[in-house]
């Protein structure tokens, strides 16, 4: 059985970027993956903040990506379920090149996987390959075996939602900006993206209640696009679909624990949030930055085993993970429930937190990592 510094069980964006990080420090890592499974193609995009970007920059793979695989946003615009109800924000506002950048999830995949095949002190191995290690760390995802072994309680909370996503192209261009609405009981958000087609293309996310979410994965493409354009008020343009649509359920989750003797939690297999912030793969990228650094900073005697050590990384990524969780949870029950009084106040709140330019440029910077 070969011996390594650390195991990395899961080869998603989080466990390659976790497997390099630590890789640069000249540790030797093992990094166990499981066999692609046959699926069509992959219309996921992530929004990715400053801290993430700056992470993969580091790793040598940002700048790695096609040129048309990652799209700056340079404005944002939310809109509440009244007329006129919304909230702006934008990179000028913000004094900054971008407020995150769109990728798009496979190119991003192959990017990773590239440069895990170059580095050195990395070996691949079968998701099911015999390994010893003084560290292992599980990144495979919310359904993660392996925590389960462990006897972590993983609680989830079911949200009855879907997340239908697609990729459309529009009759006009994006221009770089991102759009939201909030109408309860849906979340609808187009995402700027120069694929398939520079300049004109966006990535769909589209929650919606699980019993609709199934009635439109039924819908022929001409009746989806009408729904999509209606829900839209054609702010973006006359969409249409380009590709297939899929969907998958949405959760908010948590480890009871992230981290024990010889083993730690990182990405979905510690928590997960709604998408409706975008903010999924950058915490998991939050989480891989933290433990990469509380390894390189740890003492020279301490093993990389060693509990006290991984509670530094524990205690370091619990606040910034439950206020993400708190945050987007409590979105979108404001946003669930249609009483007239809750749809009055939550518009208002919208309206009154983009006029107070200081706050909505400090909710800016805490959400997009700049």
């Amino acid at each position: 059985m070969s011996s390594y510094d650390i195991a990395v069980r899961g080869a998603g964006a989080v466990g390659r970027s976790l497997a390099l990080a630590l890789s640069r420090q000249g540790l030797g890592v093992a990094l166990l993956e499981a066999p692609p499974r046959q699926q069509g193609p992959d219309v996921r995009t992530y929004a990715l903040n400053a801290q993430a970007v700056n992470l993969l920059r580091s790793l040598k793979v940002w700048d790695a990506l096609p040129a048309d695989a990652a799209t700056p946003v340079s404005e944002m615009l939310v809109h509440g379920d009244a007329h006129g109800s919304q909230l702006e924000f934008s990179a000028w506002g913000q004094c900054v090149d971008a407020l995150c950048w769109i990728v798009d999830a496979q190119a991003l995949d192959e990017a990773l996987a590239t440069a895990v095949r170059f580095a050195p002190h990395i070996t691949v191995l079968p998701a099911n390959a015999p390994v010893q290690a003084q560290l292992t760390a599980l990144c495979e995802g919310k359904h993660s075996a392996a925590r389960e072994a462990l006897g972590v309680d993983f609680e989830v909370k079911p949200y009855g939602h879907t997340a239908v996503a697609a990729r459309l192209v529009a009759d006009r261009p994006h221009q770089g900006v991102a759009w939201q609405w909030f109408r309860s009981p849906d979340i609808l958000a187009l995402l700027p993206f120069d694929r398939p087609q520079r300049s004109v293309s966006y990535g769909l996310v589209w929650s919606v209640p699980a019993e609709r979410a199934q009635a439109m994965q039924q819908l022929s493409d001409a009746d989806f696009e009408a729904a999509l354009n209606e829900a839209s008020s054609g702010a973006a343009g006359q969409l249409k679909l380009d590709g297939p649509r899929v969907g998958w359920p949405l959760q908010l989750s948590r480890a009871q624990r992230v981290c024990g003797p010889g083993w730690v939690l990182l990405g979905d297999t510690a928590h997960t949030v709604h998408p409706l912030s975008g903010q999924g793969l950058n915490l998991g990228l939050g989480d891989v930055e933290a433990l990469a650094q509380v390894i390189a900073q740890r003492e020279p005697w301490r093993p990389l085993s060693d509990e006290k050590l991984l509670r530094r990384y524990a205690r370091q990524r619990a606040v910034p993970t439950l206020a993400m969780q708190q945050l987007t949870d409590g979105l979108l029950h404001l946003f669930e429930h249609d009483t007239p009084v809750l749809r009055e106040l939550r518009n208002h709140g919208l309206n009154l937190v983009n006029n107070l330019t200081p706050l909505k440029r400090w909710l800016a910077g805490r959400a997009l990592g700049i």
